[in-house]
């Protein structure tokens, strides 16, 4: 069939195409970010995930299938070994995404200089090789066995890691590839869409592991079709303030593990660096005595957090009381402030409200409300709660406290950590070896809390 030409539109903020243009994008909800591109078609592209699965043995029964243990590779990294559930799938696709300064291509360099056991390509679009082994000198590790290539043609980029056979490939970015069997520009939908599934072909067919690196949209999620998560393996996703030292790391997708990992960093002059214990870099870095901070236990995943929760309440100022959440729902604080107003007879209408999740966290997990509420209280009544407090529990818009899950898990955390006292909900279930060394105080409701923890 004679190849032909067509024009789509395609969103710059999503990549959904569309046959025509549209002045909001009915998928992100975005106004004017089509974009008009000319397509080839014509004789149908054999697809490199189904060139992948052609010529594979016969149909078996699936009881006659082999259940072995996926072997992995391991990247010399704790954390990061950890949230792939303890290393690279051979053959495996994984895709890296994040802001734009967050630290994506740090982590992929650092990971290869910290395994000198693994013969590693890095392929950088975006830096020539000397700025990249800039970086790696300030990084540190041993740069023997990373080899850099500087390219962008995905084609001769797959040759040479034919030629090469590496332990493993970095690509950094999916962005900056192309591929000369589509008639578009590097960073098109078409081309990340090409490019992906000529990376998937390779890893399937020679069991080597490739790391992409993506960037990601306004809207947090990874810029190019929404296909592209469904080709990979793996998504990790990098988040955190650029202005600040903390990263996260995410386990979005992960068709070989868990996704309920999360991995920890602290941005330094030589790198990043594994942040182990998470809850000792979020405690109180403050004097004793000061009122409108709590101690929340959160759960984020499998791990449990410990940080602090500060609040500042004071007399509206214009008339019209502010209302401000940094790394919290304003929304929820709105919620938990009409409660308060509600159930418990406190008269906040008329006053500000400032509410921080120190160490730039962004928080979800209902079981801080416990936490929020108590910091307000604290700084309304100018009351200092004790440092050796923490909580876990949801508020109910009926003023109940809720249990939240994992208890147990929170509450050893706390103990492990010297806190003398937690504050739960009456109806969590809790296993008493979880309490160890640390007084439970299960409270019913908004009123109950009040008297037990500012009866003073």
């Amino acid at each position: 069939m004679a190849t032909k030409e067509k024009t789509v539109w395609f969103c710059t903020n999503c990549g959904n195409e569309y046959s025509k243009w549209l002045g909001q994008c009915p998928a992100c909800k975005q106004w004017n970010t089509l974009v008009e591109k000319t397509v080839a078609t014509g004789a149908p592209k054999r697809n490199a995930a189904a060139a992948s699965r052609s010529g594979s043995h016969a149909p078996q029964p699936l009881q006659e299938v082999g259940s072995a243990q996926e072997h992995r590779i391991s990247l010399g990294n704790g954390e990061v070994d950890r949230l792939l559930c303890g290393g690279l799938v051979e053959g495996s696709l994984v895709l890296l995404g994040g802001e734009p300064g967050i630290g994506k291509s740090t982590l992929s360099l650092q990971l290869p200089l910290g395994a000198p056991q693994l013969k590693t390509l890095y392929v950088s679009g975006e830096e020539s090789a000397r700025q990249v082994k800039m970086r790696a000198e300030r990084l540190g590790g041993d740069l023997s066995n990373c080899f850099i290539y500087s390219e962008t043609k995905i084609e001769n980029i797959i040759a040479e890691a034919s030629t090469m056979n590496p332990d493993l490939v970095v690509v950094d970015s999916v962005q900056t590839m192309y591929s000369e069997n589509v008639e578009s520009s590097a960073g098109s939908v078409t081309q990340i869409k090409e490019v992906t599934s000529l990376l998937l072909h390779f890893a399937k067919s020679t069991g080597i592991p490739v790391l992409l690196i993506g960037h990601i949209t306004k809207d947090g999620t990874i810029a190019g079709p929404k296909i592209l998560e469904h080709i990979v393996d793996v998504v990790l996703q990098f988040e955190g303030d650029d202005k600040g030292s903390y990263r996260l790391l995410r386990s979005i997708k992960n068709r070989f593990g868990s996704t309920s990992e999360l991995a920890v960093f602290e941005m330094t002059g030589t790198g990043l660096r594994e942040v182990t214990n998470p809850s000792e870099m979020l405690m109180p870095m403050h004097e004793q005595g000061l009122s409108g901070t709590a101690v929340a236990a959160m759960l984020d995943g499998l791990r449990p957090f410990l940080f602090e929760v500060q609040a500042l309440v004071s007399t509206a100022a214009y008339g019209t009381a502010q209302r401000s959440a940094t790394g919290f729902d304003v929304r929820r604080l709105n919620m938990l402030l009409a409660v308060l107003e509600k159930r418990a007879g406190f008269k906040l209408n008329m006053k500000d409200v400032f509410l921080n999740m120190a160490g730039g966290l962004r928080v979800a997990d209902p079981a801080c409300d416990l936490a929020v509420v108590c910091a307000v209280l604290s700084s309304n009544f100018d009351f200092a709660i004790p440092s050796d407090v923490c909580f876990a529990g949801e508020v109910g818009l009926s003023g109940e406290i809720r249990p939240v899950t994992q208890v147990d898990r929170r509450v050893t955390e706390a103990a492990r950590l010297g806190f003398k006292k937690i504050y739960l909900s009456k109806y969590a279930s809790l296993d008493k070896s979880a309490a160890g060394g640390i007084e439970v105080v299960k409270v019913a409701d908004i009123p109950a809390l009040v008297r037990a923890v500012f009866k003073g």
